[in-house]
C-alpha cells in the first residue's frame, strides 16, 4: 500500500535515512494502531542521480506493508505530476514537447492519455486531451500508466 505524504526532495536527499519520516496513526488496510518500522526502499525522481530512501512500514496484524511516497507523484512514475501535465499541455496546445524532458517519455505519456481517454471516457469524449486527463485523475486513475 502506498501512502502519499508531504515530502521535501532535497531534504530527503540531504538526510537519507535521517529524514523525519511522520509515521502513519493506523494501518489502513486492517485499521490496527501497530505499525512497525519495515526498513527503506529506493525510488528514482528526476532530477536525482541516486535513488531516494522511502520509508515502509508493516502491521504486525494484518501484514500489510505501507510505503510513504511524495505527495504530487504517481505511483511507480519519476517525474511529477506538474510535469507530465505540463508536457500533455504543451503538446495539445503548441504541438511542441517540452525541451528539458525527453521526447521519448513526453510520447509515451501522450499516447497512454489518450488510449485512457478513450478506454474510459469513450470515443466521443470532445473536451480535449488535457481536460480528460484531469477527469480521469479526479476519478483515481494515472491516466498516464500502460495498464488500463
Amino acid at each position: 500500500m502506498v501512502i502519499f505524504i508531504p515530502v521535501k526532495l532535497k531534504k530527503l536527499f540531504k538526510d537519507g535515512r535521517n529524514y523525519p519520516w511522520k509515521k502513519p496513526d493506523k494501518c489502513f488496510a486492517c485499521k490496527g494502531c501497530r505499525l512497525w518500522g519495515h526498513g527503506y526502499a529506493g525510488a528514482l525522481f528526476d532530477n536525482f542521480n541516486e535513488p531516494l530512501l522511502l520509508k515502509l512500514y508493516r502491521c504486525p496484524d494484518c501484514g500489510c506493508v505501507i510505503r510513504l511516497r511524495p505527495k504530487g507523484y504517481f505511483e511507480r512514475f519519476q517525474a511529477p505530476i506538474s510535469t507530465i501535465r505540463s508536457s500533455i499541455s504543451a503538446k495539445s496546445k503548441d504541438g511542441r514537447w517540452l525541451f528539458f524532458v525527453s521526447r521519448t517519455r513526453q510520447g509515451h505519456w501522450h499516447r497512454a492519455s489518450l488510449r485512457w481517454i478513450k478506454a474510459r471516457l469513450g470515443d466521443t469524449w470532445e473536451k480535449g486531451i488535457l481536460k480528460g486527463f484531469d477527469h480521469l485523475i479526479s476519478l483515481g486513475h494515472i491516466p498516464v500508466s500502460r495498464s488500463i
